[in-house]
C-alpha cells in the first residue's frame, strides 16, 4: 500500500490517483484512490468538503473509488480542482493520524492494525498466561490483590482510550467539551435537568436490584447445603423453611421493583429524548429564522437542515439508547469492584481479568463491523441501482442483444455484495462465542482459586458461593461498549455542530426606528453603495439610483451585474460596505427591520411555493385575507384562468415546491401573493420571465392599476418587460451603471441598451 505521507509531499512514484471524469458547470465527478474500499477515509473527505464555502453537496463511495462534488457555479474549475486535491490529502492524513497508516480496504488487516494488532496480542497472551497461572495455582506467582487488580484496571485504560483516540469523532469531542463550562450531557439536557437525574437514580437502583436474585438464590444454595444461615438466625428466622421462604420473597420482591424501576427508567429516558429533540429543534428553527441572509447565504440548505433533523435526533438518541447503559455498567463495576476486595480479596483480580479483553474485543469488533456495513450499504445501492436502469432499458438492451452481459454485471455485483455479507455474518458468529470464552475464562479461575480459598478456610462458603457468578453481570455488559462509546462521541460531536449553527448572528428585528407603513411614499435611493459577498470581489461599485415614489423603475443588464443584489439590499438580506440605501430619506439600517420588511413586497424569478393549497400559498404572510382579495390577486397576476380550471381550483394541493405547477404557473401565484400584502414598494426580480409574452403582456397591463400608487421596482433581462418603465437603470460587468433614463432615451443613445433592444428585437423576429 503506498504511504500517504508520500502523497503528501509530492512523490510522484507513490502519488494517490485524483483525476476528473467529468467536470461540468456546478458538478464534478472525481476517481479517488484513496477512497477505494476505504469508508474511513470517504467519511473524512465528505466532512472536510462540506465545511468548505460554495460546496453544496459531497457523496463519496468507498465502493467504486468515487467522489461527486456539487458546488456553487461561481466557483471555477481550477478552485474546485485545488480543493478536491488539497482535501484529499487532508482527509488521507487525518486517516493516517487516526490509525497509525491508511485504513484497510474492508476485510483486509489492517497495517495500522500493527498497534492494533500488538494490542489484541498484547491482550491475548496476557490473558493466556494469567489463565495458565490460574490453573498452575504457584504459590509464587499469585498476585496481591491490589498489584493484579490494578493491572486489569491499567489495560482497561489503555483499551478504552486507544479507542477512543482512533475514533474520527475524538477531537470533535474535545473541541465540544473545551468551549463549554457544563458537561455536554447537561448542556443538551438543558431545562430537564431534574428528569436527567431521576432517571439516573432509577437506572443505577435497578443495576442494583437487578444483582440482589443472582445473591440470594446462592444464599438459598448455602441454605439448603448447610441447614440454616447464621445472620438469618439472628433476625429470627430459626428454620430451614422460613430462612427459604423469606429469602424466596425478597428474590421476588428485588425483582418485582426491580421490573417496576427498570419500566420507570424507560419511560424517564425516551421521554426526556423526546423532550431534548423538541426543545432543541424548535429552539434552533426559532434561532434560523431570526438569522440574517447574509450569515446563511454562507451556509448549505441540507447542513442547515440536517443539524435541525439528524444532529438533533442524535441528542435524544443517546438518552433513548446508551445513558441507561453506561450507568448501569458504571454501578457494576462501582458495586461489585468493593465487594470482592472487601470479601474475597485474594481472587478479585482473576474475575475481572477478562474485562480488558472483552472491552477490546467489543471496540475492535464495533469498528470492523462499522466499515463493512458501510461498504455493504454502498454495494447494495449499486445492486440496486442497477437493477433497476435494466429494467427501464429493458428495449435497449434487447436491441443490442446485451442481455447475458448484462446478467454477467448483476452476477459480479451480487457475489462482491455476498463477499461483504459474508465477512459481517463470520465476525458476528465469532463475536458472541469469544465473549462467552472470555467469561467461562473467569468463572473458572473464581471456581478454582475460591474453591481452594474453601478448601483451606480462608474463604467462608456463603461469601464463595454468592460471588462466584457476580462478574459475569459485567462481562455480558462489556459487548456493547464500543457502540455505546461511539454514540457518546456522534452525540457530543452534532452538539457542536448544532452550538455552531445557534452562534450564526441575528438579525435586529426588534430594533431600530419604528415605521409607519401607511404612510410610506416609497421613495428609495442607493446612495453610492459599494457590495462585495465575502471572499469575492465586489458586486456592485459605486452605485447610485433614484427610485421615485409611485413610480416604475426598471433595472437590466447582463448577467453577473448586481441586479438581484440591489434587491437585497433594499430589503436589508445584506447590508452595505459603504454608501447608503435610503426610504423616504431614512437610513433603512436606522429603521426597524420587520416594518421595512413589511412596505416591501418581493417576487423573485426562483418563485418558492409551499406544500399547500393555492390558497394557502396566495394568502402567506397576508393570513387573515378575506377570499375576494385572494381572488382578485390571481386574476390581477393572470392566474384566475389556470387556477379556475382546476377540479379543486384555490383548495387544490401544489405538492412541495409547487411540483405539479409549471414555472410560468407557480411565478403568477408568486406575484399574487405580492398583490394580497398589497406594500407601498413591490420589487419584481424576473417574476415573469417564466412566462409567454402573451401572458407577460396581460400582467403588465393588469400591474398598471396595483402599480398606480405604489413605488415598482422591475428587474429583468427581457427588455420589453421594462420598456414602459418611468426610468430605466442599465447595469454593466463591475457593478456599475452603465446608462440610465426612458426606453426611448436610451435607444437614441445607441448604446448598451439600444444594443440589447436590437438584439432581442431580431431575435423575436427570427
Amino acid at each position: 500500500m503506498p504511504s500517504i505521507v508520500a502523497a503528501i509531499v509530492g512523490r510522484r512514484r507513490e502519488a494517490p490517483r485524483v483525476r476528473p471524469r467529468s467536470v461540468i458547470p456546478g458538478r464534478q465527478r472525481w476517481d479517488i484512490g484513496v477512497v477505494l474500499g476505504r469508508p474511513r477515509v470517504a467519511e473524512l473527505l465528505q466532512a472536510s468538503l462540506r465545511e468548505s464555502r460554495g460546496i453544496e453537496m459531497v457523496y463519496a463511495n468507498p465502493a467504486t473509488g468515487r467522489l461527486l462534488v456539487c458546488h456553487d457555479t461561481a466557483l471555477s474549475r481550477g478552485e474546485v480542482d485545488q480543493l478536491v486535491r488539497k482535501t484529499v490529502a487532508l482527509a488521507a492524513r487525518q486517516a493516517m493520524t487516526l490509525t497509525g497508516s491508511m485504513p484497510p480496504k474492508p476485510g483486509v488487516m489492517p497495517s495500522r492494525g500493527r498497534r492494533r494488532q500488538n494490542t489484541g496480542s498484547a491482550l491475548v497472551v496476557s490473558g493466556g498466561a494469567a489463565v495458565a497461572l490460574v490453573v498452575t495455582r504457584a504459590t509464587f506467582v499469585r498476585p496481591s490483590p491490589l498489584v493484579g487488580l490494578g493491572g486489569v484496571v491499567v489495560a482497561t485504560v489503555v483499551v478504552v482510550r486507544r479507542a477512543w483516540r482512533r475514533s474520527r469523532l475524538a477531537q470533535h469531542v474535545s473541541a465540544v467539551s473545551l468551549r463549554s463550562k457544563r458537561h455536554p450531557l447537561l448542556q443538551i439536557a438543558g431545562s430537564h435537568k431534574r428528569q436527567f437525574y431521576v432517571a439516573s437514580c432509577a437506572s443505577i437502583l435497578v443495576q442494583i436490584l437487578d444483582m440482589v436474585p443472582s445473591i440470594l438464590i446462592s444464599w438459598m444454595a448455602v441454605v439448603l447445603i448447610t441447614g440454616k444461615s447464621a445472620a438469618l438466625v439472628r433476625l429470627g428466622l430459626a428454620s430451614v423453611a422460613s430462612q427459604l421462604w423469606f429469602l424466596t420473597g425478597v428474590t421476588a420482591l428485588a425483582s418485582v421493583v426491580a421490573a417496576v424501576l427498570s419500566f420507570i427508567a424507560g419511560v424517564l429516558w425516551r421521554d426526556l429524548a423526546q423532550s431534548v429533540q423538541q426543545e432543541w429543534r424548535t429552539e434552533m428553527y426559532a434561532h434560523v429564522q431570526r438569522v440574517g441572509l447574509r450569515y446563511l447565504e454562507g451556509e448549505r440548505t441540507t447542513r442547515i437542515a440536517g443539524i435541525l433533523t439528524n444532529d438533533i435526533n442524535q441528542l435524544g438518541r443517546f438518552f433513548a439508547a446508551s445513558a441507561d447503559y453506561f450507568l448501569k455498567l458504571g454501578t457494576s463495576f462501582l458495586v461489585l469492584v468493593p465487594v470482592f476486595l472487601f470479601l474475597t480479596p485474594g481472587i478479585a483480580w482473576v474475575a475481572f481479568l477478562p474485562v480488558p479483553i472483552v472491552a477490546w474485543l467489543s471496540f475492535s469488533y464495533h469498528e470492523r463491523s462499522a466499515s463493512d456495513l458501510a461498504t455493504s450499504s454502498e454495494n447494495v445501492s449499486l445492486l440496486n441501482s442497477q437493477l433497476v436502469n435494466n429494467l427501464e432499458a429493458s428495449a435497449t438492451v434487447k436491441s443490442f442483444g446485451a442481455e447475458q452481459y448484462e446478467i454477467d454485471r448483476i452476477h459480479h455485483l451480487s457475489a462482491v455484495y455476498r463477499q461483504t455479507n459474508r465477512r459481517i455474518d463470520k465476525r458476528a458468529a465469532a463475536y458472541t462465542p469469544t465473549v462467552r470464552m472470555c467469561a467461562m475464562v473467569s468463572l473458572s479461575g473464581i471456581l478454582l482459586l475460591g474453591g481452594l480459598d474453601v478448601l483451606a478456610g480462608t474463604l467462608p462458603f456463603g461469601v464463595f458461593n454468592s460471588l462466584v457468578g457476580a462478574p459475569q453481570l459485567v462481562l455480558w455488559q462489556l459487548p456493547g461498549l464500543g457502540d455505546a462509546v461511539d454514540q457518546y462521541q456522534r452525540t457530543v460531536a452534532a452538539l457542536g455542530r448544532v452550538l455552531d449553527l445557534r452562534s450564526l448572528q441575528v438579525e435586529p428585528g426588534g430594533s431600530g426606528r419604528p415605521l409607519d407603513v401607511a404612510k410610506v411614499q416609497g421613495e428609495m435611493v442607493l446612495d453610492g453603495v459599494t457590495f462585495a459577498y465575502p471572499g469575492r470581489p465586489p458586486v456592485l461599485r459605486n452605485v447610485s439610483m433614484r427610485m421615485a415614489a409611485r413610480k416604475t423603475t426598471g433595472i437590466v443588464g447582463v448577467t453577473g451585474a448586481g441586479k438581484t443584489t440591489i434587491a437585497k439590499l433594499m430589503l436589508r438580506f445584506q447590508d452595505v460596505e459603504s454608501g447608503r440605501v435610503l426610504l423616504d430619506g431614512l437610513d433603512i439600517r436606522e429603521v426597524r427591520l420587520q416594518d421595512l420588511r413589511k412596505a416591501i413586497g418581493f417576487v423573485a424569478q426562483d418563485a418558492f411555493l409551499f406544500d399547500g393549497t393555492i390558497d394557502d400559498n396566495i394568502r402567506y404572510g397576508s393570513f387573515d385575507a378575506e377570499p375576494e382579495r385572494v381572488v382578485s390577486a390571481a386574476r390581477l397576476a393572470q392566474a384566475d384562468d389556470f387556477v379556475e380550471a382546476l377540479p379543486s381550483r384555490y383548495d387544490t394541493m401544489i405538492g412541495e415546491r409547487g411540483a405539479t405547477l409549471s414555472g410560468g404557473q407557480k411565478q403568477r401565484l408568486s406575484l399574487a401573493r405580492a398583490i394580497v400584502k398589497s406594500p407601498p414598494i413591490v420589487i419584481l426580480d424576473e417574476a415573469t420571465s417564466a412566462v409567454d409574452n402573451e401572458t407577460e403582456a396581460a400582467i403588465q397591463r393588469a400591474l398598471k392599476d396595483f402599480a398606480r400608487d405604489r413605488t415598482l421596482v422591475i428587474i429583468a433581462h427581457r427588455l420589453s418587460t421594462i420598456r414602459h418603465a418611468d426610468w430605466i437603470y442599465v447595469m454593466d460587468r463591475g457593478g456599475v451603471v452603465a446608462e440610465e433614463g426612458t426606453h426611448h432615451e436610451l435607444i437614441a443613445r445607441e448604446g448598451v441598451y439600444a444594443s440589447l433592444w436590437r438584439l432581442q428585437i431580431g431575435e423575436a423576429s427570427a
